[in-house]
């Protein structure tokens, strides 16, 4: 039997949540719930069921005044679930937590212990969130504190070991690699080394480029030169920046028409630079046709993380290199542009332009 007196909210106030009711508002979801007298089920404001009559209804300020009340919880939308968290990728999170303020990386059969899994049902759970497995995530976060560690440590093999690493051959195999520069200039900040960079002018704004011995290392998007080139100092700030010579014109004058025509194929050297699982995603962003796109979930598939989305999705973010790496090409599964680094905007004028 239901409750006679629940727990109720101002008439007034009810008046506006009726009306959120009415147009299943779900910016109202978890500031209060509907229960229905004829039916004993509550809900959440933004629900699809067919709605109740104004005099069947009721407002509660929390889900569990509504169960206090005898209310059941409607089974569509589910407002006993509102804000929970998936319990796979709270125990992920936690585990990346751990791993990142460990000073020695957790063994495999710790982290699965800690999520109450085993290690093999742990190690599958974990790629699948991260896209990556944790011993690739731990010797990622080690580069991290290694990088983040030349930048004040007094010697290279102090920032390597107070990473967390046992032996300096360990970082340096891979070092070239992920930093795009050896672990000696990183420390320094890029000092010593060459970076020409220029700044060109095209439709969507101005287009900074800069590019090392070996390539183009970065394209950048921006309304402000200013704001791009001290993004560019802040990366490499103890780098000799310089104007490019006339070559060098000639690479920004192709990268511009490449923004002003992104569907064009042009053979340009990069020096791409990022984590494994990036630059696999990056490899298959370029792989896309132009005048084509692919979701977020699809280029997972195609990397071989089909639950890591999220993780796609944060490579493009840092994609270093616009329209070069078209991550432009890559969309919501309803098709919608999502985000862009460069503003969203620009994605959706670049998309434009590859299939007019």
């Amino acid at each position: 039997m239901l409750a006679t007196m629940p727990e109720m909210t101002p008439a007034i106030v009810s008046d506006t949540m009726w009306a959120a009711v009415q147009r299943r508002d779900s910016g109202y979801d978890g500031r209060f719930f509907v229960a229905v007298r004829t039916t004993g089920v509550y809900c959440k404001p933004s629900c699809n069921s067919r709605p109740a009559k104004r005099e069947n209804v009721l407002f509660f300020t929390s889900a569990e005044a509504a169960a206090r009340a005898g209310y059941r919880a409607c089974k569509r939308c589910r407002p006993d679930r509102l804000g929970a968290t998936n319990p796979q990728i709270e125990a992920v999170r936690r585990a990346c937590e751990r791993i990142a303020s460990a000073e020695e990386p957790p063994r495999l059969d710790e982290l699965a212990a800690e999520a109450s899994l085993s290690p093999f049902h742990f190690h599958r759970v974990f790629k699948k969130v991260t896209g990556v497995t944790p011993k690739a995530y731990a010797a990622a976060e080690r580069a991290r504190r290694a990088e983040d560690n030349l930048r004040t440590a007094a010697t290279v093999t102090e920032a390597i070991y107070d990473a967390g690493f046992n032996s300096s051959s360990r970082f340096y195999a891979t070092a070239n690699a992920r930093l795009g520069m050896s672990p000696t200039k990183a420390r320094r900040g890029g000092e010593g080394l060459v970076i020409r960079f220029a700044v060109g002018e095209a439709s969507l704004g101005s287009v900074l480029v800069a590019a090392t011995d070996k390539g183009v290392c970065c394209i950048m998007l921006g309304d402000d030169p200013g704001a791009l080139l001290r993004e560019l100092q802040d990366r490499f700030f103890r780098a000799r920046l310089v104007g490019g010579d006339a070559d060098f014109d000639r690479t920004v004058a192709a990268i511009v028409g490449l923004v002003e025509a992104p569907g064009q194929n042009i053979d340009l050297p990069l020096d791409i630079r990022g984590t494994a699982f990036q630059q696999k995603v990056w490899q298959a962003l370029r792989a896309i046709p132009a005048g084509r796109t692919a979701t977020y979930a699809e280029i997972a598939q195609v990397v071989g993380s089909p639950k890591a989305v999220r993780a796609v999705a944060s490579a493009c973010a840092n994609n270093p290199l616009a329209v070069a790496i078209p991550c432009h090409r890559v969309v919501r599964t309803d098709g919608g542009p999502s985000g862009y680094r460069w503003g969203i905007e620009r994605k959706q004028k670049l998309l434009d332009r590859e299939v007019a």
